[in-house]
């Protein structure tokens, strides 16, 4: 979060712009936005400190319905853009948006690099698993055999999991959240929002034109509470809708469990979301459904040293010692030449 937390008395209806906003009905965007906007409320960052940075896709529209600073960048470009915003004034709270295509096709590079630095910027990954702009094909996280317009015959390459890429590159704060699971959804937007680095958030999102339903298994009554499991730093980790099951190791492999009887909560694996060893986040990154429930809520949140911190601190230390430069002196510098 930016250095800059003079508080102001806001309200989510202050963050909310004049324009009309362009999802389809049904579209879990919706939910993400109104969710966002109450913690930049609560958060009292003023809205001319708050920037909203994002590609292209459903999601990059994003920066036109918030009632602040923002670019509507290029495809895949919104980390680099966004990295040159926070350097130039390190008092800004700025915000990515960006979706599964935009982020992780085009825009992988941009976004592993993002999240390596520890840049202080919250990145929201809308994952929709589809290309919803451009009329439904698969993305990098669409399910092996989607049938969609550009696979007919359903899709042959193995997903990329968004988690694992950013565990991966050793984010600082990593989490998942679902649309529709408000009060959650909520929680862990402001839990990203306060973090000092990279944060990075994957939201799932329905599609309800393309994709509707992808993640039903996730978000319905009768099944939620035995496909996902809600993570709380120092507490077992147990699921289900009486709370009867829980994972436990086996070996490095995560192995489901009946509590009762010989096994009880201490048998089970103890969420550790301060471990500077990324080894257990990214094992619980890998557990997905239908082997193993979901797991959703913060991963890891460590403190790091942050990329426009030091980079900042460098130009105030070459300043105090070389003075404040002098620019066109740099460019007639060194080997120059006339060409007549």
């Amino acid at each position: 979060m930016s250095a800059d937390t003079a508080t102001v008395q806001l309200k989510a209806k202050d963050f909310a712009s004049d324009q009309d906003i362009r999802w389809c009905p049904g579209c879990g965007d919706y939910s993400i936005l109104a969710q966002t906007k109450k913690v930049l409320a609560n958060l009292g960052v003023k809205r001319e400190n708050t920037v909203f940075v994002s590609g292209i896709g459903c999601s990059s529209r994003f920066p036109y319905y918030v009632d602040s600073y923002g670019f509507h960048s290029i495809h895949g470009r919104a980390p680099a853009v966004a990295t040159g915003v926070k350097l130039a004034n390190p008092d800004l709270h700025v915000w990515v948006v960006t979706g599964d295509g935009d982020g992780l096709s085009i825009g992988g590079n941009h976004l592993l690099h993002a999240i390596r630095r520890n840049i202080d910027m919250t990145i929201l990954l809308f994952n929709n698993r589809i290309y919803g702009l451009t009329k439904g094909q698969y993305s990098p996280t669409s399910p092996v055999g989607k049938k969609t317009k550009s696979s007919p015959m359903g899709s042959v390459d193995f997903p990329l999991h968004p988690l694992s890429v950013a565990i991966g590159a050793e984010a600082s704060f990593v989490a998942r959240t679902v649309d529709v699971n408000i009060k959650h959804l909520g929680y862990v937007l402001e839990r990203a929002a306060k973090h000092k680095g990279t944060s990075f958030v994957e939201i799932y999102q329905n599609c309800p034109i393309f994709n509707d339903g992808a993640f039903e298994y996730a978000t319905g009554k009768d099944t939620k509470n035995d496909t996902t499991l809600m993570l709380e730093h120092g507490k077992p980790l147990v699921f289900g809708g009486e709370k009867k099951k829980g994972i436990r190791l086996h070996g490095m492999d995560p192995e489901i469990v009946e509590l009762g009887g010989e096994i009880t909560e201490d048998d089970l694996l103890f969420h550790d979301e301060k471990s500077e060893d990324p080894t257990l986040a990214f094992m619980l990154s890998q557990m997905r459904y239908p082997h193993n429930p979901e797991p959703m809520g913060v991963f890891r949140a460590i403190n790091r040293p942050t990329y426009d911190d030091q980079v900042n601190e460098q130009v105030r230390d070459v300043t105090e010692k070389q003075g404040p430069g002098n620019l066109e002196a740099l460019l007639n510098s060194g080997d120059t030449w006339v060409v007549e």
